[in-house]
């Protein structure tokens, strides 16, 4: 299926599908949410599997044979893990704390990855009315404008984007503030949006320069959102400096001239 259908297909019917289901957050943004917990803090409501179905259904009536991952469903549509066969990830509500908040950083993210290669991403913020696409070897858009990555080379003046996680325990918290502590004497701030999504779209537009989280939910997380980024010229990483390994919650992304003085910087800080 994937070796005959341009990708601009892949990326047409992703937009529909992130479009629809931006309807259904921009819907319940501003109503009363009913929230379920899945942990302490981690939160699921039923914006988020409403949001799913709608995606899936969409993906599944136009390719039928491709194979999905999601956030929410994962059990139900059978697929777990990555294979070579073109493969749809998604996240149908990154940021569902932030929706239940009524705080805007919230998107719906598509990834569709061919040869386990993310291949065509789409993230949308319907908030905030923001679009990034990206497809491999086609640039990167937000709101069909290309995007590229900031070209700031020194720490000092970077805006760091990272996140603290689900976790509560003592020694998770810890290990988190005190990494935070190390790296903002480095960095000239540092935010936390509450979406892994739009940190990576942050860092393909440049209003970011750096970013990086730990334990994050899974690849649904991260799938469009580093299309995105590659294509608008930036490199995705394990924070450590090695090769990023999408089936490891572990990620971060710059522009390619900053990346070198981030690792030194986030290995003195382990």
């Amino acid at each position: 299926m994937a070796a005959n259908v341009p990708l601009s297909h892949f990326l047409a019917t992703a937009v529909d599908a992130a479009k629809k289901a931006g309807q259904v957050i921009r819907n319940g943004f501003y109503q009363t949410k009913n929230v379920q917990h899945k942990g302490q803090v981690d939160l699921v409501t039923e914006t988020d599997k409403a949001c799913e179905e709608l995606v899936f259904n969409h993906l599944k009536q136009h390719y039928p044979t491709h194979k999905f991952i999601g956030e929410e469903t994962t059990a139900a549509y059978g697929a777990t893990e990555l294979t070579d066969e073109p493969t749809w990830i998604v996240d149908p509500l990154d940021g569902t704390t932030n929706f239940v908040h009524g705080f805007p950083f919230v998107c719906v993210s598509i990834g569709l990855t061919i040869g386990k290669v993310p291949t065509v991403g789409v993230v949308y913020n319907p908030i905030m009315e923001e679009l990034f696409t990206g497809v491999l070897g086609e640039g990167a858009f937000l709101n069909g404008n290309p995007i590229h990555v900031s070209s700031k080379d020194e720490l000092v003046n970077c805006l760091l984007a990272t996140e603290v996680g689900t976790k509560r325990d003592k020694l998770t918290i810890d290990a988190t503030t005190n990494k935070i502590n190390s790296l903002l004497f480095k960095v000239r701030s540092i935010r936390m949006s509450g979406s892994c999504a739009m940190n990576l779209c942050g860092i393909a537009c440049g209003r970011l320069d750096l970013m990086y989280e730990i334990g994050y939910g899974g690849a649904w997380d991260v799938a469009a959102g580093i299309v995105i980024i590659q294509e608008a010229g930036g490199l995705v990483f394990d924070p450590s400096g090695k090769d990023f390994d999408i089936t490891v919650t572990r990620i971060a992304a710059a522009n390619p001239l900053i990346k070198d003085s981030f690792v030194d910087a986030y290995q003195q800080a382990e």
